[in-house]
């Protein structure tokens, strides 16, 4: 069991946040944090890794305290036995893939495992390439493969499908599932696609401002009223052009042209062309509609 009991204050788009969090994770398969951008999810995760301190709280991964502000206590990154898959992979570009899978070895009596992870995420006949000359898709295997290496008590995931386009990101949501199902390894997850969360997750805690106001399974977590609310749309990026202060998105969706405002992250990462999954729930749907452009 995953117990975090922590307070940290932030400051993000909107301002000055405080992050409250008090919860109990099971062990077992992927609990999932979900909410938009700026209410601390990635923080959390990142608190958990060692990678950000609580102003003051408590973390303990089955009964083992990695942090306790009242004790002192603060668990080194390097022993928590964390594998934390980022969305913008963190392998190291001048090393093959065969080296970044090597580099991440923990006892090297174990370099027969890298063919067998190779071949399991199809990467066999790229094990001599640079991150340079692999496709998206073909580095976020390397960075879950290589994260598996490492025998993780826990894997944190940061939107690791986010910056893949549509049909990728589909392709390594099952890929992901088969290996969160074959290693049984406790997960984290974020995520603020809600198609991606009833896909994937076990569990969901939905974060607001800071704070978890509601969780159970997904149906639970969202409610079977608020998840039927949600609209999915299927859209083509038509351009990405700044208006004002702001970056938006042009989309066709069926014979339609209409527009979209980013959130930072999806900012850097929507290129024309893109095949892109929106959901909209119903109680927006009429502000979709106000920024509406004709062809």
């Amino acid at each position: 069991m995953i117990k975090i009991k922590a307070k940290k204050s932030l400051t993000t788009g909107s301002g000055p946040m405080q992050l409250d969090i008090d919860v109990e994770i099971m062990e077992a398969g992927i609990s999932t944090l979900f909410g938009p951008s700026g209410v601390g999810k990635t923080t959390v995760l990142r608190m958990i890794a060692g990678l950000t301190n609580p102003d003051e709280g408590l973390i303990q991964v089955n009964g083992d305290v990695w942090f306790d502000s009242s004790r002192k206590i603060n668990k080194p990154v390097q022993k928590r036995q964390i594998g934390f898959v980022f969305q913008d992979y963190n392998l190291f570009h001048n090393m093959t893939v065969q080296e970044n899978l090597q580099y991440a070895l923990k006892n090297k009596n174990d370099s027969f495992l890298i063919d067998e992870f190779l071949e399991m995420a199809a990467l066999t006949g790229l094990a001599d390439r640079k991150p340079l000359h692999l496709s998206g898709g073909q580095k976020q295997r390397v960075a879950l493969i290589r994260t598996l290496l490492n025998k993780p008590q826990l894997f944190l995931l940061d939107e690791p499908f986010s910056a893949l386009d549509l049909d990728m990101r589909l392709r390594l949501q099952d890929e992901f599932l088969s290996i969160s199902n074959r290693f049984e390894i406790p997960t984290i997850f974020v995520s603020h696609d809600i198609s991606e969360v009833f896909k994937l997750s076990h569990r969901v805690f939905v974060m607001k401002d800071g704070k978890i106001i509601r969780s159970g399974p997904p149906a639970e977590a969202f409610g079977t009223a608020d998840a039927a609310a949600w609209v999915k749309l299927v859209g083509i990026v038509l351009a990405v052009q700044n208006e004002g202060s702001k970056r938006v998105a042009v989309l066709q969706i069926d014979n339609e042209i209409t527009k979209v405002y980013l959130a930072m992250e999806d900012a850097q990462c929507w290129r024309t062309g893109d095949r892109v999954l929106l959901s909209v729930h119903a109680h927006d749907f009429s502000l979709a509609m106000i920024n509406k452009m004709k062809p």
